[in-house]
């Protein structure tokens, strides 16, 4: 059951402007007039105790509490402190607080935004676009433009004192407006974020029609804005754009508008009742009523709850329509409400249907590399391509730290960047910060990093084990936050604890000065420059010993602290027996693979593993998440496990480094899924001369499945695949045929 992690509190049920497409107070549901004008003190607590209760329980790391409305200024600064001052005082000794609020910006003056930056309450604000658009919908009560007003709310807001509260701008779409003339007069505010919102609608109260004859008038006016942000160079998240991209590639969805990933938010009214997503107001008078509340209800039961549960399903929860569409991995169906009809309920499509459709295939249809990619067929440029991949990640970091007070030059993470410029320029020492930066955890570990500030504890290490490796002077200080220093590809170094660390490399080694006790280890390079020791404290890594045959041994890596980015848990640290026993069965693996598979260290349809980490037990064999070269091995893996299951990771690992750094489809089209199933099967082939006695049968078998593949890939529009996908699948057909003699 997914957790409950975003809570919608509802502080003031009453607006000072009159939108006439809010949800609230013009579309079906008008429970709004029977609830109290603001939340009472008491609610407030109920709210933080049930919240903070259910924290505890399910141990969330955080929690987002999106203070709301109407509009949630009309509280005032005074009661808007004592509501922070509540959430803040029951909820952070259980969890990390999140406060956001969404507001129409027009009453953001100085004593609100003290109040804002003393709880660091981020700032969602509603605007249409231009002054044309916005005033198109989003009038004050007199009827007057709220335009003016807002706008000077938002520059208060950019303030340099203020402006890391700017969370970004929400526009709900018109097709009557200039989509190119919204965006622009966004972006000239400089928001961290956008998100395009469609207008709140359903089936039996269907949305406005376009202004042409266009059957996908919605898709679009939206491609139209995604073409000018990828013109401007994506100067700023867009959370619809972001989250198909996202699906498209694979990844999560990010928004619950689109996509099947479970909805994990509540929402309390000023009142105290406990309701589902606020968008469901649009269906239906009462559709996001549960009958709970926080005075006799916690969060436990809402999640409980059938509409909640409805909503959890992922692909199981859309209809029988979605479930045999192309892009429901994308669409997700569109947002819950918005497929509501009196006669079948929320059984069906979206009633954007087409346009969401036509929407992600088009932004699918931008964004495929169509060209031949040399790393089809050259090993060295598909690493080159992944080292790419890493660096641009580390360059997007560090720019992204770009303002925050602690990248600032003098500081930490800057003498770090600064020393690996220096080291990455020069070509002796660039060699071993290409060798680091290719270690697979080191693309976790940015991933994680990504969301969060820029720590020096992060960026140091690999600094350190660059020059360390390459023999060369570097001094860095910073805070570090563990008792183990980890420099990747080397080993561990137990410190005394958390705190400020000075590393000192040169031809020797490395020393380690610990300013908390005023401690030194020094860890020294043996003569014959592949082996670290010299201190108690120090836990090396070591290379797995193969024979030359063998193509050399990858790194065996138990203490990296990215390393868990497998499906199943790590194995803990192992000691010293363990590390020799667990040798000695990779050892034994690789041996029995050599003598099956004489020949696998030249296939170039197989990539090969760098590190290995030892998974727990019962976890068999897989490969990493987030780059190639990942290896996990459960401790308990039997050595025929491992050549079953060794050339066909391979081969999926080949294929997904393929994909991270060109298309070989459409993202999201047929094709894509039929290269992996003839892939796949072709991969299972061998396994039958890798295991002990004959297989005809498996063998007969996955050489049929491949050919239904290629004959339905064959099938479908050219254009699904990309030249680098033709490419592949013209050696997918000649591997086929050199199995089969080219007999089917």
């Amino acid at each position: 059951m997914t957790q409950i992690q975003e809570l919608v509190l509802k502080i003031h049920s009453r607006c000072n402007i009159a939108c006439d497409h809010c949800y609230m107070y013009e579309l079906a549901d008008q429970s709004w007039k029977s609830r109290p004008t603001v939340i009472s003190e008491d609610t407030v607590a109920h709210v933080a105790q049930r919240l903070a209760s259910y924290a505890k329980t399910h141990r969330l790391d955080s929690v987002s509490c999106i203070l709301h409305g109407g509009e949630p200024l009309l509280v005032g600064p005074r009661r808007l402190r004592d509501i922070c001052a509540e959430l803040t005082r029951i909820l952070s000794p259980v969890t990390t607080v999140d406060l956001r609020m969404h507001t129409n910006g027009m009453l953001l003056h100085g004593p609100q935004l003290e109040v804002l930056r003393e709880f660091d309450v981020k700032v969602g604000i509603s605007l249409d676009g231009d002054r044309a658009a916005n005033d198109r919908h989003r009038l004050d009560r007199r009827g007057r433009s709220s335009y003016d007003k807002v706008l000077a709310g938002i520059e208060r807001l950019r303030a340099p004192e203020y402006r890391h509260l700017y969370m970004g701008l929400l526009c709900t779409v018109d097709i009557k407006n200039d989509p190119v003339a919204v965006h622009d007069a966004l972006t000239a505010l400089a928001p961290p974020r956008i998100d395009y919102l469609l207008p709140h609608s359903t089936w039996d109260s269907p949305p406005p029609p376009g202004i042409t004859d266009s059957p996908t008038p919605y898709a679009e006016w939206l491609l139209r804005i995604f073409d000018r942000w990828e013109e401007q160079g994506r100067p700023m998240k867009v959370r619809t754009f972001d989250s198909v991209l996202s699906t498209l590639r694979g990844g999560p969805s990010l928004t619950e508008a689109m996509g099947l990933a479970p909805s994990d938010l509540a929402v309390v009214e000023t009142d105290g009742t406990i309701e589902q997503a606020d968008s469901l107001k649009a269906a239906y008078d009462g559709a996001p009523a549960t009958g709970y509340d926080v005075f006799r209800h916690g969060f436990e039961e809402y999640a409980r709850h059938p509409g909640v549960q409805a909503r959890q399903l992922g692909i199981e929860g859309v209809s029988e329509t979605c479930r045999r569409c192309p892009v429901v991995e994308s669409c997700g169906g569109g947002l819950y409400a918005h497929r509501y009809s009196n006669e079948r309920g929320f059984d069906n499509p979206s009633v954007f249907c087409a346009d969401l459709r036509a929407f992600v295939e088009g932004v699918a249809e931008r964004i495929t590399e169509r060209a031949l990619a040399p790393a089809l067929h050259d090993a060295g440029e598909l690493a080159f391509a992944q080292g790419k991949l890493t660096r641009d990640l580390l360059r997007l970091t560090n720019d992204r730290a770009a303002g925050d007070p602690g990248t600032a030059p003098g500081s930490d993470w800057d003498g770090a960047w600064q020393a690996l410029l220096r080291l990455d320029a020069d070509d002796r020492t660039g060699t071993e910060v290409d060798a680091v930066l290719a270690h697979p955890y080191t693309r976790t570990a940015l991933r994680l990093a990504w969301d969060g500030p820029a720590e020096p504890a992060l960026l140091a290490p690999l600094v350190v084990a660059s020059a360390a490796r390459a023999r060369a002077g570097v001094t860095l200080a910073w805070e570090h936050p563990a008792a183990r220093l980890h420099l990747p590809t080397l080993g561990t170094l137990e410190l005394p604890g958390p705190g400020r660390v000075e590393v000192t490399t040169d031809a020797d080694g490395i020393l380690v000065r610990h300013t908390g006790d005023e401690s030194e280890e020094r860890v020294l390079l043996d003569g014959d420059g592949n082996s670290w020791s010299g201190s108690a404290r120090w836990r090396a890594l070591h290379v797995l010993p193969l024979p030359p045959v063998s193509g050399g041994g990858p790194l065996i890596d138990d203490a990296d602290p990215f390393r868990d980015c497998f499906s199943s848990p790590v194995a803990e640290p192992l000691d010293l027996g363990e590390r020799d026993g667990f040798r000695e069965l990779l050892q034994r693996c690789h041996a029995l693979l050599d003598e099956r598979l004489p020949g696998r260290h030249d296939d170039p349809r197989v990539l090969v593993a760098t590190v290995v980490t030892p998974l727990a037990k019962g976890a068999g064999v897989q490969l990493g998440r987030h780059a190639p070269g990942a290896l996990g091995v459960a401790v308990d893996t039997e050595p025929e496990e491992f050549v079953r299951q060794l050339p066909r990771l391979g081969r999926r690992a080949r294929l997904a480094a393929l994909r991270e750094t060109t298309d070989l489809a459409v993202p999201g089209s047929r094709a894509d899924r039929l290269l992996d199933e003839a892939s796949e099967a072709l991969a299972s082939v061998p396994e039958a001369s890798a295991v002990h006695g004959p297989d005809t049968d498996g063998r007969a078998v996955a050489l049929k499945e491949a050919h239904r593949a290629l004959t339905e890939l064959d099938a479908l529009p050219q254009r699904q695949l990309t030249g680098t996908g033709a490419a592949l699948a013209g050696l997918l057909w000649a591997e086929w045929r050199e199995r089969t003699g080219g007999h089917g």
